[in-house]
């Protein structure tokens, strides 16, 4: 199993979705995300643009078997689309893989019977229709409005009993490759279609729009090919590490999994405690941060 990593930089030149507590700590989990996965995973791969490979690589020396710059590509996209380049990580794969967000931390490699599933993802996020952080109601709405274009997966997506149902993504993968790419390649589509940019400039909090494309899309493309006769992905599963948040919380410690998403990253304690693990467990490439930044008063990365 390959083990995937993917940054954009324009969105942190650009100072949308803050994240970190501070420049440093997001830097500190990169370090922390990537050498931990790489005791469990020889195979590893960045996907990145010029600006993110001579931070990640050049200065602080993570070391990838595989890097692409494939994301110098898109250097005109509207920085709101702030993880598209993972999107793009996912369509250059050719092997089976898991996407690691760099705020997720592997003390112990995924559990076999995971990782050999056709589709995985960290669980399962359910919402209510109409109440949802997705609002792929108002995305449809919009697009119909001013004569924009859906996939057929979106278009005809149904919540199920008045629920939502999308993945959460800080791990994601599997062995169907195919039906991955598939997946990304749709999510893009959406994104870049030229009948959808007039619909996109008119949304408030496109950044927020994006979630709805990359973990809304992957269980929209599921339901709409499954048991669907003629098509190539009508048997694709998905298959989760965890039932649910609720139970991401209770047992991600004894799966040696830790996933720092939203405010989370910005809290203090947790901050400090991300600094000393790095400190303890990678200390070259903790000194090589503190150089890297030293050289950088204006902060990482510079505008």
């Amino acid at each position: 199993m390959r083990a995937v990593w993917s940054l954009w930089t324009k969105p942190l030149k650009a100072q949308r979705r803050a994240g970190w507590l501070t420049p440093r700590h997001h830097l500190l989990a990169w370090v922390l995300s990537v050498e931990l996965a790489s005791r469990h995973y020889g195979d590893t791969c960045l996907v990145a643009d010029d600006a993110a490979a001579a931070v990640l690589v050049d200065a602080l020396g993570l070391r990838f078997g595989t890097v692409s710059l494939g994301l110098n590509a898109l250097d005109a996209h509207d920085p709101d689309w702030w993880a598209i380049g993972k999107l793009y990580a996912q369509i250059e794969q050719d092997r089976p893989y898991v996407h690691i967000d760099n705020d997720v931390f592997l003390w112990e490699p995924l559990p076999e019977a995971l990782v050999r599933q056709a589709v995985f993802a960290q669980n399962p996020e359910i919402s209510p229709y109409g109440a949802s952080y997705y609002r792929p109601e108002s995305i449809e709405y919009d697009i119909r409005r001013h004569g924009g274009w859906m996939p057929e997966e979106f278009e005809h997506y149904m919540p199920f009993g008045g629920e939502l149902r999308a993945e959460n993504c800080g791990i994601v993968g599997g062995n169907r490759v195919d039906f991955m790419r598939y997946y990304a390649q749709r999510a893009i589509d959406f994104i870049e279609h030229p009948a959808n940019q007039s619909v996109w400039a008119r949304r408030p909090r496109r950044d927020q729009d994006f979630v709805t494309f990359e973990q809304l899309m992957l269980s929209a493309c599921l339901a709409y090919h499954r048991g669907q006769a003629g098509s190539p992905f009508a048997d694709v599963v998905m298959a989760h590490l965890f039932d649910s948040h609720d139970d991401a919380l209770a047992r991600a410690n004894a799966h040696g999994y830790t996933h720092l998403a939203a405010d989370s990253k910005r809290d203090p304690e947790l901050s400090l405690q991300l600094e000393q693990a790095v400190a303890q467990h990678f200390p070259e490439q903790y000194r090589r941060l503190d150089d890297f930044l030293a050289d950088r008063p204006e902060g990482w990365p510079a505008a």
